[in-house]
């Protein structure tokens, strides 16, 4: 490495102090903020079960919300691949969140959105293999949702 090289990484983190770079997790930041502060909407089916679950591993659960979180989601299963015999091997299951994000005390939101992704199942072998899959499919969905969610959620100036 030369020496202009390690100028420039030495310089680095005096670029981004500068520009207001601030760790999420360090003190003050939104990671710290929202940490066992958010209270999320109770879910009313399974695909909002595994959301919240999930959510909560990420932020905690909170015992004196200062936050509440509302969630929507919508999913929707579809044939992926069919054979000559018209018999679909494979599925998509695509979900959508809707998201808001409302301070307890004030009521005001502070920030609402909208995620969305995919994940596929096999429907080859037995009915219960095909079952399991789709099971699957449908928690790996909605973890990959709820760490969408949260990355936003990171990302928000709470002021």
């Amino acid at each position: 490495m030369s020496l202009f090289d390690r100028r420039a990484l030495l310089c680095l983190p005096l670029a981004l102090a500068a520009c207001g770079f601030q760790p999420v997790y360090g003190t003050g930041g939104t990671g710290t903020v929202l940490q066992n502060s958010i209270e999320v909407s109770e879910p009313d089916d399974v695909d909002g079960y595994l959301l919240s679950r999930r959510l909560e591993e990420r932020l905690g659960r909170a015992t004196m919300p200062t936050y509440r979180l509302t969630i929507n989601v919508d999913t929707k299963r579809e044939a992926l691949a069919v054979n000559t015999d018209s018999n679909t091997n494979r599925f998509n299951l695509i979900g959508e969140a809707k998201y808001v994000l409302v301070d307890t005390a004030t009521g005001r939101i502070l920030t609402s959105g909208e995620v969305d992704n995919f994940t596929g199942s096999s429907a080859t072998g037995t009915t219960v293999a095909t079952l399991a899959a789709e099971r699957d499919a449908r928690e790996r969905l909605m973890t990959l949702l709820a760490d969408q969610i949260v990355t936003r959620l990171l990302s928000t100036d709470l002021t």
